[in-house]
């Protein structure tokens, strides 16, 4: 018999790649709200939330209570797109609590259950309702691994998994991404410009904070800027709200103190709630042209993760206090990372909302840095294009005593990592 923390099987037989667990080396076995716990009986506090997919925290108890009494009375398990009770309730929730309280008309789609699923849907209803090809995107997007959404996902390691071309994308520098450029206005010029060499768009897609980029996050004034920019030029609007939305920004969608309306918006990651495999689309009636099962999948559209949803919009969003307490966390977090920045020279802060982190200037002080915490029993993980952003991806939920110990086992293991006198720290 194995140990329960023996790993063996998983180097043996599970693929190379193999990724999370590579940096979190142990056997998780329970969760509950913000906390994890392996097989030796160690308990971490989780600032990864499953990459943002469980911005509740881990097994909520009422939607584990609506999930069980779900199956405990038979409903529905797979529905393939069927008419079910489950999705009807969803769907009053999310236009009662979301769509109609932010002035959203937005059609729903129910695509694969992955966020790549949602884009590739994206960019084909952009093409066909437009009768154009090309897809506008930007430096350090990430939008997916699928090849469509690969297409348009600036990172050159995911990029260099198609074993082929990608086509289809002009990329262009994100907001302050090249000093002294004005993305905005380069985008607009080589659009207007019949020898600027870049096709007219079907659309223009982005994220208002690049999660896997490097928590970039854009001015108002840029994403007010693309939108003109694509209605100018008669290219859909995409926000990829996949990683900032659901609240992780301090609202519902990230977009929606920014005076701008997307045509098309791609959720996934927590929209089911409850960490279970579910993506959408939200399209302006206009755009919604796709015809029957012209893009669909056995699994779109989770029956248990309608459950857990309809949950999560009337526990969370029904009013504003949740809101509220979003906003007071955003603060605690800054208050927190900014003393984790002053620890290491050079370093700065970046992101909104819950969805910031320090940019410590190397992908090797980083990593260093989110070891060092593992050991002392906190999940955090790094991104940016070197991985240089020590990021934080709470659960929103989080207790504030919780959130703040967090905070200190990270500000405790940079301090500890800056006096080694190792190499990487004195860079």
């Amino acid at each position: 018999m194995t140990s329960p923390n023996d790993k063996t099987i998983f180097t043996q037989r599970e693929s190379n790649a193999r990724s999370y667990c590579r940096g979190f080396d142990t056997v998780f076995t329970s969760a509950q709200g913000s906390e994890l716990c392996d097989a030796d009986g160690n308990t971490y506090i989780d600032f990864l939330a499953g990459c943002s997919s469980l911005n509740y925290g881990h097994n909520d108890p009422d939607m584990k209570e609506a999930l069980i009494n779900h199956l405990l009375e038979n409903k529905m398990g797979h529905a393939l797109d069927l008419h079910t009770d489950s999705k009807a309730d969803f769907l009053t929730a999310f236009t009662d609590h979301i769509l109609a309280p932010r002035g959203m008309d937005h059609k729903v789609m129910f695509v694969g259950p992955t966020g790549a699923n949602a884009v590739e849907a994206a960019m084909k209803i952009a093409r066909k309702a437009t009768g154009r090809t090309n897809i506008v995107a930007f430096t350090n997007g990430f939008h997916g691994v699928t090849m469509g959404a690969l297409a348009a996902t600036g990172n050159g390691y995911h990029r260099g998994g198609a074993g082929m071309e990608t086509q289809g994308v002009t990329r262009l520098p994100y907001d302050d991404y090249a000093d002294g450029v004005d993305s905005v206005a380069l985008l607009d010029q080589m659009l207007s410009d019949a020898s600027g060499g870049v096709d007219a768009p079907a659309a223009i897609m982005l994220e208002t904070v690049q999660g896997e980029g490097g928590l970039n996050a854009a001015s108002p004034e840029f994403i007010q800027g693309v939108e003109k920019v694509a209605r100018k030029h008669g290219a859909l609007f995409i926000i990829d709200d996949i990683q900032a939305g659901c609240g992780r920004t301090g609202t519902f969608f990230s977009f929606e103190e920014m005076g701008v309306m997307p045509d098309l918006v791609t959720q996934a990651k927590s929209i089911s709630g409850f960490g279970l495999p579910m993506a959408l689309l939200l399209i302006r009636p206009d755009y919604d042209v796709f015809g029957p099962a012209e893009h669909n999948g056995t699994f779109r559209g989770n029956t248990h993760a309608f459950v857990t949803a309809t949950v999560a919009i009337q526990k969370f969003w029904a009013d504003d206090t949740f809101q509220r307490e979003l906003a007071v966390k955003a603060d605690v977090l800054r208050e927190g990372l900014a003393a984790v920045a002053d620890l290491v020279p050079d370093a700065f802060l970046k992101g909104r909302g819950l969805m910031q982190g320090v940019d410590v200037g190397t992908g090797e002080l980083a990593s260093e840095i989110c070891g060092l915490c593992f050991e002392k029993g906190l999940v955090i993980e790094t991104s940016g294009n070197e991985d240089q952003v020590v990021k934080v991806l709470a659960p929103l939920t989080t207790p504030m005593e919780t959130f703040r110990t967090g905070l200190a086992i990270l500000r405790e293991a940079t301090s500890e990592v800056m006096a080694s006198g190792t190499k990487i720290a004195a860079e």
